[in-house]
């Protein structure tokens, strides 16, 4: 009886131990957090207390120069994000770099970033990323161009990599489908949401007419135009087409306004590039066109959201990940 008992409590004892065990094993292993969780609005509050102000100045200097510099800085923010995230890839300028890619051609900016990088660099050197400048160089163009301000966390690093074939490979061109574009958001770890109020950026872009002449002249090989364009529409375009470097307002009716009028302009049938317009034929993306039509200050603090998703997307924040460049062109 009494070695029962015994054998009762060390067996007791022992299971009670195993349970103390298994309770701080599962109280010590941490959530693992995503890399944006380690960005902050206040990352350069001591290392470098005027960069907003710097990126501020410049970016207002050069769009009053040149106001369709605005949009060309929140398509190449996009650009960047889209492929390996928002780590100013980009920005980098060798052989075989994403700046040499297809998709990046018409690009335009890079001058403007790096006159901000040469002032950021003298008053606080070797702190402060091109990521972050890109990211709120884009914001700043946004409220340029009279679109909403939103707070950007800093934080981000620079990558090493930038490779062609990614841009090829990733970066929309303007006639994927629907499907394929909310596939490329999902795995950005945005929604059908993000997409269509991202879009909304087109109410001042511009495009090339290069990249709509098939919609114009020779639809899926037909040798006609695209029979969901508006014919008035249409017959302005190809007046405005006459070569293909020359260049027409993504949104026709106010291409200098960060108003509402992209999406009535889908419901026009008046969408520039095919993508445009498909967002207003698809099921699951038409609604949100209309909602955004109809509604303009949801569209706008919606935008303020999805950037700051945007800005987010596969950031570099570790100690062992990417690296602060000194020239955004160059690898240190």
């Amino acid at each position: 009886m009494r070695c029962r008992f015994l054998f009762v409590t060390v067996f007791l004892l022992t299971f009670h131990l195993s349970a103390i065990s298994a309770t701080t094993i599962v109280k010590k292993k941490q959530p693992v957090l995503p890399a944006s969780a380690y960005l902050s609005t206040f990352h350069y509050l001591k290392t470098c207390p005027n960069l907003e102000g710097i990126i501020h100045q410049k970016v207002n200097a050069w769009v009053k120069r040149d106001y369709t510099l605005a949009p060309a800085i929140i398509r190449l923010h996009f650009h960047d994000c889209v492929v390996r995230g928002c780590d100013a890839s980009i920005l980098l300028n060798h052989r075989g770099s994403e700046r040499s890619a297809q998709p990046s051609k018409t690009l335009r900016g890079f001058d403007l970033i790096n006159d901000i990088k040469t002032e950021v660099e003298k008053q606080c050197p070797k702190t402060v990323s091109c990521a972050d400048i890109l990211t709120a160089a884009a914001r700043d163009a946004t409220v340029l161009a009279g679109g909403p301000f939103w707070e950007v966390p800093f934080g981000r690093k620079d990558g090493r990599i930038s490779l062609s074939k990614d841009a090829n490979r990733i970066v929309p061109k303007g006639h994927e489908n629907i499907t394929s574009l909310i596939n490329l958001f999902q795995t950005l770890g945005l929604t059908p949401v993000d997409l269509v109020v991202l879009s909304g950026s087109h109410t001042i872009g511009r495009a090339t007419c290069y990249s709509i002449k098939q919609r114009l002249f020779n639809f899926n090989r037909t040798g006609r135009a695209d029979p969901s364009m508006n014919v008035s529409y249409l017959n302005s375009l190809r007046r405005q087409c006459r070569l293909d470097r020359n260049y027409v307002n993504l949104d026709a009716s106010t291409p200098r306004m960060f108003d509402v009028d992209y999406y009535r302009n889908l419901g026009k049938k008046m969408g520039t590039l095919s993508t445009d317009q498909l967002l207003y034929s698809d099921v699951r993306t038409k609604g949100l066109v209309g909602l955004m039509a109809m509604q303009g200050e949801f569209f706008t603090g919606q935008f303020a959201v999805s950037m700051t998703k945007l800005g987010n997307v596969n950031v570099l924040t570790g100690k062992k990940q990417g690296e602060v460049r000194l020239n955004c062109n160059n690898i240190n």
